[in-house]
Order: structure tokens, then sequence, then C-alpha cells
């Protein structure tokens, strides 16, 4: 459904529906509007095979205003430069929210990584990163996992910046793995944060989640620890999809089993055989108390927001409700938890992760998820105050926050020279 949605469009009239309540100057919409850099570029990578294939990629970065810019580096063969616009922006949004002194950026390169050889991909990932590296900087842009890309590629990229500067720079890319520089605990921070949300509004509606049914679409990083965390939180988890398809079965799905056994296998979780088949868009409508969104954006929109049975909406993904589906599902009395602060999980262990690195201090496991808690339930505390305040949906709360936040910082900074 994606490629049909404008995303960028859709980031911006989600900042519109923002920037209402805060009586914005007309300029300062526009700065915050758009990306204060994009670079594209197009560069050649020699293949196993020996021929010379060219890629594009994109970082954009979207706003500095409260500290270096921050964000994922994804690696799709359907990104442009777009959809990392759009991404850019709402990392923004989603630093000011939890309340974390970094900007937003993106990263893309337009790939599809299953096509590649292990080599192919640490060469293209080696060449993507000097094409833009005049942009990266642990004190100016640090990228992070996404999309396509993992704890390996993290590390090529913080090896190729030491390269060129001449020592070892480990704050210049978060997602790294332990041995260098990683923090503990960030692998897993994105989906721990989607279930400590889950948990605060399950409180908001009045939902038990001992017993809850939920539903998760995507079982990569986010969608798999989701479906965990939530599993040992007492949930019920019924149905469960991966890019192959998806699988329903009412009586409960073995996570551990799923994602021990058939994550990354060919067929996928349909392997799995005690189940009834379900496609992505089927899965989206099954009955269930709660469902995680945590594949790609634009999943749940105006044409099908209306068959949506779930009480409550925790987006584990980037953008998958559109805004008609925003306001079909505010109609319904839908709970939607916005991505801005249900996924900041990652970002807020990034930042744990930048700041150990810059001290060459590193905390215990259970530090750092003792402090991603606090956080997001934090941050889930102030949206749902300003939800009240205003008499708005959460995710025009939690924009208004962020906005606010940043709009606030720009103002204060002036505009140079």
């Amino acid at each position: 459904m994606s490629q049909h949605i404008n995303i960028l469009e859709m980031a911006r009239r989600q900042l519109a529906d923002a920037a209402q309540y805060l009586d914005l100057d007309r300029g300062l919409h526009q700065v915050l509007a758009t990306p204060i850099r994009t670079l594209i570029v197009r560069f050649p990578v020699v293949m196993d095979n020996g021929e010379v294939q060219v890629f594009e990629g994109y970082r954009v970065q979207h706003n500095a205003s409260r500290g270096p810019t921050k964000g994922g580096i994804r690696y799709h063969p359907d990104v442009d430069v777009e959809e990392t616009s759009a991404l850019a922006m709402w990392m923004t949004w989603k630093c000011a929210v939890a309340n974390i002194p970094f900007g937003g950026a993106k990263g893309s390169v337009k790939v599809d990584t299953k096509l590649l050889s292990k080599r192919e991909l640490e060469k293209m990932t080696r060449r993507y990163v000097t094409e833009i590296n005049t942009m990266l900087g642990e004190r100016s842009d640090i990228p992070a996992p996404d999309i396509g890309t993992n704890a390996q590629v993290m590390a090529w990229i913080m090896d190729t910046i030491s390269m060129q500067v001449g020592h070892t720079v480990p704050g210049v890319v978060t997602g790294k793995p332990i041995e260098l520089g990683g923090s503990e605990g960030r692998v897993e921070a994105t989906g721990r944060g989607v279930v400590v949300t889950m948990e605060e509004a399950a409180k908001t509606i009045g939902l038990n989640l001992n017993g809850a049914k939920v539903v998760v679409q995507g079982f990569g990083n986010v969608g798999a620890t989701a479906a965990k965390l939530a599993e040992e939180a007492g949930a019920t988890i019924v149905g469960i999809s991966d890019a192959i398809g998806g699988i329903y079965n009412p009586k409960g799905l073995p996570v551990h089993e799923l994602f021990n056994r058939y994550q990354g296998r060919d067929g996928g979780v349909r392997e799995y055989k005690d189940a009834q088949a379900v496609s992505n868009s089927e899965l989206l409508e099954l009955p269930c108390d709660v469902l995680v969104p945590a594949a790609i954006a634009a999943q749940i929109t105006g044409d099908n927001a209306d068959r949506i049975r779930a009480k409550l909406i925790v987006e584990g993904a980037n953008g998958p409700c559109t805004p008609d589906a925003d306001h079909i599902l505010s109609d319904k009395g839908t709970l939607v938890v916005p991505d801005i602060l249900a996924n900041a999980g990652g970002v807020v262990v990034s930042y744990f992760e930048w700041v150990q690195d810059l001290q060459n201090f590193f905390w215990e496991e259970n530090e750092v998820n003792s402090k991603l808690t606090r956080i997001m339930r934090s941050s889930y505390a102030s949206v749902e105050s300003a939800m009240k305040v205003h008499k708005t949906d959460m995710r025009t709360a939690a924009l208004i926050i962020g906005v606010k936040r940043v709009a606030d910082a720009t103002i204060k900074r002036g505009i140079f020279p």
C-alpha cells in the first residue's frame, strides 16, 4: 500500500494538524516542514562477478535545533528521497517527544539486500558511507540500523569513518556490536519500548493485558521482540506475519518457537502448520484486543481502517496509519499510540549508546532497560496529558509536544546570521 501514498505529504499533513494547536508563525512552519540538508548520491560497486553496478542512496537531515541529527539507514528496493525525508522528519519529533537532545535524520539505499553476497553488501555499505561522510560525525549526524541493516552494517560504517579520520570513532554510529562499543539492550530497545507503551495504553482504556489477544504485523527485530515481551507480560499472540504472509490461531501462537525455528526461513512463519494462513492485509483485520503494525508505512488507510477490530493500536513501524485512517479510527474510539511515541525506544537507547561511547563508560543491561522504561512511561504520561488538555487524538498530542519543543529551540537559537 505504501507505494500509492506520498509519505512526505502524510508527514507534512501531520505537522499541519499540530501547527493549528500551536499557532505557529508561517515562516517557522515552513522551516519545520523542510529538511535542512538533503544529499543524493549515485555510486558504483564492483560485484563478485566483476560487473559494475550503480546504486542510488540518500541522507537527509531534517532539523538540528536540539542537537546532532540522528536516524537509521534503510536498505530497501522501494526507498526514495521523499520517504527518506518523511522518516527524517518523524525522527525529529520522536527525539523531541522522548526529550533527548537529537534532531532527526535518515539515510537509505535503493537495494534488495537478498540479491547481494555478504562481501557485496560490505563493499556497497563502505562506498555509500564514503559518499555521505561529509554529513556524518559523532557530534553532527549519527546513523543507526533500520530495515535491511543491522549491527554488522553499523560496524562497517564505524570502521569506514574511523579509517578515513585516522582514529576510532565509536560514537559516529549506534546499534553496533557490543564488542565495538554497542550498548546492552539496544537490539531489543524498540520492541521493548513498544510493549512499555502498550502496557501504559492498556491502563488508559481499562484493558487487562494478561490474556489480551495481540496481533503483530512484521516479524523482524521490532515485531519479534514486541511479540516475545508481550507474551511474557501475559498477552496471547494470536496473529503474526512477515514479508511472505501471516498465520492466525485464536488459541495463541508459540512466539519463541516461531522466532527460533521459522524467522528468516524461505517460507517464513507460514511454514508453521498449526495455524490458519492469512495475508498481511487480512492479518490487520483479525479479531484482537491489540494490533501492533511493525512492518512498513501506510498499512492502515482510509480503505481498511473501518474493518480494524482492535481496541488498541501500538505503532511499531514508522507511519503505518495514514491521516485518513487516523480520522476513522478516532471516530470509532480506537486508541492509536503513534510511532513517534511507541517506537521511540530504539532512539532512546541509541542515545544511551552514544553517551556511553563519548564517555568510554558502559552500563549494565538492567540499568539500560530501567532508564528506557522510565523515559517511555514519562513520555507516555506527557502525551496522554496533552491529549486530554487539547481534546485530541494521541498522535496529534504527541506532535504538539514534539513540534513545540523543536519550535521553541529554533526560536531561542534564532535565525543565523
